[in-house]
């Protein structure tokens, strides 16, 4: 049974088989998402898609899944946006010992399968190191798995035309806040945001970058403004996010099937 790990009682969690429950940990972020996006947005998209893989596991008759949802991290690894107002971010050790922490207790009660929803890209690395490190200190399995399911043509389909260089804080994840409250969004005051220090390099392809980092304020406005954001929001709806948030649960399925099956 898919539930919320915060809704259960200690009688409850004791009746658990821990051994073979996933613990799904969606990994958020405070942090700016243009003019028209709020700082939450991850957080809200990481909420959103726990609530998906939940409908889309029971659409495939796993309404018996073992999987209990943790509460979001609402805070992750964001330097890029630090000067924007309002991001927050924490230091790359005091992120790892604060996952660390997590899954030291989530072990220390005889949870063996984690895995870490990563809905902000910047705690990737983290959480990669962190998977390393779990397994072979505690011999629990981390796994990590990725919120959005953009390379997916059903996905690249909601792309308005002429908007190559989507990604943080673009049309797509505007969409997606869109379809959990639109009233969260303020569409009116959105900016295209465009490559200007990496507008020449080949790692850089449309849909974001791939080989390198990126730092937010190298993405501005036709103005020359920095705004940190990928692409051009303008064209976001509620309907295209429901799109990317019900394909990308669905593209999980397979995982989270595999990870349940596991066995060291």
């Amino acid at each position: 049974m898919i539930r919320n790990y915060r809704d259960l009682t200690r009688w409850e969690m004791e009746q658990v088989d821990r051994e073979n429950t996933i613990v799904l940990i969606p990994l958020g972020a405070l942090e700016q998402h243009g003019n028209q996006a709020p700082l939450g947005t991850d957080d809200i998209i990481a909420e959103a898609m726990s609530q998906e893989i939940k409908k889309a596991l029971e659409a495939e008759g796993e309404e018996d899944f073992p999987m209990l949802l943790f509460p979001v991290i609402p805070v992750g690894l964001s330097t890029e946006h630090k000067n924007f107002c309002g991001s927050v971010t924490v230091r790359p050790d005091t992120y790892y010992h604060l996952l660390y922490d997590i899954c030291v207790s989530l072990a220390h009660h005889g949870f063996k399968k984690l895995a870490f929803l990563v809905c902000h890209g910047g705690n990737a690395p983290i959480a990669q190191v962190l998977s390393r490190e779990l397994r072979s200190e505690l011999g629990i399995a981390p796994f990590i798995l990725s919120s959005g399911a953009f390379g997916h043509p059903d996905v690249k389909a909601t792309i308005s035309k002429g908007n190559i260089w989507d990604f943080h804080g673009g049309e797509m994840e505007t969409s997606m806040v869109m379809a959990v409250d639109e009233s969260l969004v303020k569409l009116e005051l959105s900016e295209a945001g465009e490559p200007t220090a990496f507008e020449k390099t080949r790692a850089l392809k449309p849909y974001g970058p791939v080989s390198i980092g990126w730092v937010s304020e190298d993405w501005k406005t036709k103005d020359g403004s920095p705004i940190g954001i990928g692409g051009d929001p303008s064209g976001a709806s509620a309907e295209k996010g429901r799109i990317i948030l019900e394909t990308s649960a669905r593209e999980l399925v397979p995982g989270l099937l595999d990870i349940r099956d596991w066995n060291e």
